[in-house]
């Protein structure tokens, strides 16, 4: 098969999904492109796991089809589907007393037969470093705390070199510090060509690592575009019941929750 043109993209087209007999998502349509971070957003029960999954392959949508390039998500081969996707689920769990090198290093299964030892060394030491973990590269990886397991998850998906990162809450767990140095990292990976689409719940960190904000709400996607353009004081009413005051600020949208509608 081959391998996936530079800038295609990921796609949802009209999908739905229903669990238990209840409508999840209700025909969501939305291209991601190399190059850019987008942040899926909305209320508890929105929909946004559910999103991310149909779009990793990881969930067949019940109706509507997910496309990676020019051909649906289920018609690529499963390891040519993982070099294409870096997926990071919402809990990070590390089962196994392994070393964080030979953690990180699973990201290199799809490369198994297309890849040298030399290249997969390579690719997790700098996979590593850029998360902040090469010291830690020996230490037993259930010994990590919630953060340090969070970086070293993210190296993993980063090692297998994806065209595209999906990350379900990464920002979860990690200290006000740690937060910005992952939204700086997201930021430059996007930068470097990237796809970077997160599903996030804190509406100012949203704001300052995207590039374009989707808001699910219901199971639908009820706005898209720029933070300033979605994170209104009347959506968010809208959609969280709230009220809050957005204002413009240096480093992004400053968003002030006054109180519960």
């Amino acid at each position: 098969m081959m391998p996936l043109p530079e800038g295609a993209v990921l796609a949802a087209d009209d999908v739905r999904v229903a669990l238990g007999g209840r409508p999840v998502l209700a025909g969501v349509s939305a291209r991601f492109a190399p190059g850019a971070v987008s942040v899926v957003l909305g209320p508890n029960g929105a929909g946004k796991s559910t999103l991310l999954a149909c779009l990793a392959g990881l969930r067949p949508p019940d109706g509507g089809k997910v496309t990676l390039g020019d051909r649906p998500i289920t018609g690529w081969r499963p390891p040519e589907r993982a070099r294409a996707l870096g997926f990071l689920p919402q809990i990070p769990e590390i089962a196994w007393p392994v070393s964080v090198e030979t953690l990180v290093g699973l990201g290199r299964l799809p490369w198994r037969g297309a890849s040298s030892a030399a290249e997969d060394k390579a690719a997790i030491a700098a996979a590593l470093d850029t998360v902040g973990m090469s010291a830690f590269a020996r230490r037993d990886a259930t010994s990590l705390s919630g953060g340090e397991r969070a970086r070293v998850l993210l190296a993993r998906a980063l090692a297998g070199a994806p065209r595209f990162l999906l990350a379900d809450e990464p920002l979860a767990g990690l200290d006000p510090g740690r937060q910005l140095d992952a939204i700086a990292l997201f930021r430059a990976q996007a930068a470097a060509g990237l796809g970077v689409l997160l599903t996030l719940h804190d509406l100012p960190l949203a704001a300052r690592v995207a590039n374009r904000l989707l808001l699910l709400h219901e199971g639908r996607l009820v706005a898209e575009g720029t933070p300033a353009e979605v994170l209104t004081p009347e959506r968010l009413a809208q959609v969280y019941g709230i009220r809050a005051r957005v204002t413009a600020g240096e480093t992004g949208l400053a968003i002030d929750l006054v109180e519960r509608l």
